[in-house]
């Protein structure tokens, strides 16, 4: 059953209806996160007060609140965040249940073709599987070969070293608890620092930006984790944007990332670390434009975890660090270039990559600072 409404608002009354034409008795839903969401959702269950509602928390391993300081306050920095999420998890694994079975009783009426109504872009099927049981298989492969290397791979865009599941996380095709329990059914000693922890530190950081936006609703209005970097003031240049948008800076891998981006709906995560400092701080843009461009972009597009990796880019967030800035002058982004010939199709199309290209190390950074 699908139907398209224009905002959350319109939303509520259609699900209303919905219920009422069909008989519905009990509805069942998983939670979401965001301010606007959470707010549709209470709407929801004051207008179906003859229907009883359940929801999940589905697109987490813990949910929000699980996972607190000694004063019962919500975690500001991802280290101790991390400590208590293992240690809270180790008092009691979450069950990962089964697919139900199709019940045989009964016919599911068949659904009528569907015409969205809003731009859609081309992505590669071969990397982001529509089918949930391929999704599932790439996570097997990925916790049985990758997941041991990921420490050592995952920082060359060039190289297959990442899950590739983000996509399938964000849609909810796969859950957070499949991925915690294949992990350890192929990598035992993730939980212990050994072979696989890095890639549940990536599981972790997901759960801890979702949290951290249920704690602090601010953070799904635009608004910085750290209020005094509101009064920064950033450059307003939309030519700079527009060529940061479009890869035309003239700047090997920042042009390769933002093409491979338009053009697959993907970036490598350590490229996306690379664009987004570039922007904030050697353009010194806003992040917001960052941010608002890349979920318009993104086909793993993740409220909670856009906003979290560009705040931490801009130094604006938690784990804030001012002084780190992913250059793209120095000797490890052109290590990164040479390594990564980036065989995604970003880069080969990127004219802007052949002949010589400079690094500069003094006057440019200290003036960037």
């Amino acid at each position: 059953m699908f139907r398209e409404v224009d905002d959350f608002v319109a939303s509520v009354e259609i699900v209303k209806q919905v219920c009422a034409e069909n008989s519905v008795t009990h509805l069942f839903y998983n939670y979401q996160y965001e301010v606007n969401e959470r707010a549709r959702d209470v709407e929801v269950e004051r207008a179906l007060r003859n229907v009883v509602c359940e929801g999940f928390d589905d697109s987490v391993i813990l949910p929000p609140g699980a996972v607190m300081t000694g004063n019962h306050e919500m975690y500001k920095v991802f280290t101790p965040f991390k400590n208590a999420w293992l240690k809270r998890l180790r008092e009691g694994m979450p069950e990962c249940v089964a697919a139900p079975k199709v019940r045989s009783s009964g016919s599911i009426e068949p659904s009528p073709s569907i015409t969205l109504n809003y731009p859609r872009q081309s992505f590669d099927t071969a990397h982001f599987p529509v089918e949930e049981k391929a999704a599932i298989a790439q996570l097997r492969q990925f916790c049985q070969n990758g997941a041991g290397e990921y420490e050592q791979q995952r920082d060359f865009p060039a190289v297959e070293g990442t899950s590739r599941l983000s996509a399938s996380l964000a849609t909810g095709g796969l859950s957070p608890r499949q991925c915690l329990h294949r992990l350890l059914a192929e990598q035992p000693q993730a939980l212990d620092g050994g072979a696989g922890s890095v890639w549940l530190n990536e599981l972790i950081w997901r759960e801890f930006y979702r949290h951290l936006i249920t704690y602090h609703p601010s953070l799904c209005k635009h608004r910085p984790f750290i209020a005094w970097t509101d009064r920064v003031q950033w450059q307003s240049n939309p030519a700079h944007l527009q060529a940061w948008q479009e890869g035309k800076t003239g700047y090997p891998i920042v042009d390769a990332a933002m093409r491979q981006l338009n053009s697959t709906g993907w970036m490598h995560n350590r490229l996306r670390m690379i664009t987004a400092s570039f922007l904030v701080k050697d353009l010194l843009i806003d992040w917001r434009e960052g941010e608002r461009y890349f979920m318009s972009q993104l086909i793993d597009g993740d409220l909670a975890a856009n906003n979290g990796g560009w705040q931490w880019a801009a130094s604006t967030g938690t784990d804030a660090a001012p002084y780190f800035v992913f250059s793209t002058r120095q000797p490890r982004a052109r290590n990164l270039i040479m390594r990564a010939s980036l065989s995604a199709s970003g880069y080969r199309n990127c004219a802007m990559c052949q002949g010589k290209w400079c690094m500069s190390r003094g006057s440019g950074r200290r003036k960037q600072v």
